[in-house]
């Protein structure tokens, strides 16, 4: 099985207040910020469509209600019918079919809203990060969560901390009917089961770092990160301890083997930019 090709989606746009916050300088306070939700799409010769992450769904643009008031409030998603996943694949010449497989970073609300439109997908992830999401035993959980973006029943494939090294990093191989140049890579503390997504292809690996950290100057130094995504993230960490060890190894893994492994994140405008410029 070979990976054919590797296609860069935004699938959902928010807009929250304050852009020099969320992108950094060079901006008005008076604009609003942007934040992406960078999925990968991966044709391949014998697995189908490999859909890495979801971002929002066509349930949740039609039925915005779904998400809490204050999420929609402070972070002004569009919720485009046309940005989902679905949409853009179907552009393609795609069917829903016609993706089998679903890895997933985690389950926040604005990485796992189209697993529904795609119900017949394996939905791959980190066992921990399944138990959390489906139990939400704290009130912070059971914020982040929504339980109808996976009310369908989705085939769930879970994965243990177990598995080949991947440059210094554990990582779980041999997905379950899934290339075997895929990797779930455990970055926990954004929350409890957060995992990267190793993909390698023919100039060497993508890791898509899903949240473990939100702007592309943290890969030079934590303190480069605008303040609004800084207080962001400790807002929202299960674990402050496991993120911030996580962000360090993800810094070294850039600094020391930038030709070999390309690190870029879920939200980060930029970096989707340079891959669909």
């Amino acid at each position: 099985m070979a990976i054919t090709r590797i296609h860069h989606l935004n699938c959902g746009t928010m807009c929250p207040a304050a852009a020099p916050l969320i992108n950094g300088p060079g901006r008005s306070f008076r604009e609003r910020g942007t934040m992406v939700c960078h999925c990968l799409l991966i044709e391949t010769t014998s697995s189908g469509l490999i859909l890495v992450d979801t971002g929002f769904g066509t349930d949740d643009c039609t039925h915005p209600q779904r998400f809490h008031r204050a999420f929609r409030v402070v972070a002004s998603p569009r919720f485009d019918v046309a940005e989902t996943a679905l949409s853009q694949i179907t552009e393609l010449g795609y069917a829903a079919a016609d993706v089998r497989h679903l890895v997933v970073t985690h389950l926040d609300l604005d990485h796992a809203g189209g697993l529904g439109d795609f119900p017949h997908a394996d939905v791959h992830l980190h066992a921990v990060e399944k138990r959390a999401a489906l139990t939400a035993p704290t009130l912070a959980e059971r914020g982040r969560y929504i339980q109808a973006q996976w009310s369908h029943g989705p085939s769930w494939r879970t994965y243990e901390d177990a598995g080949d090294d991947w440059f210094g990093f554990e990582a779980v191989r041999q997905l379950d009917g899934v290339a075997e140049q895929l990797a779930l890579i455990p970055l926990f503390g954004h929350t409890r089961g957060h995992c990267g997504v190793a993909v390698q292809h023919e100039d060497g690996w993508l890791l898509h770092a899903g949240d473990a950290y939100f702007h592309h100057d943290e890969l030079i130094a934590a303190n480069r990160c605008p303040p609004g995504l800084r207080l962001f993230q400790e807002l929202v960490q299960m674990n402050r301890r496991k993120r911030i060890a996580n962000a360090n190894r993800l810094r070294e893994l850039s600094r020391h083997h930038a030709g070999d492994v390309t690190i870029f994140s879920a939200h980060d405008p930029a970096e989707l930019h340079r891959f669909t410029q």
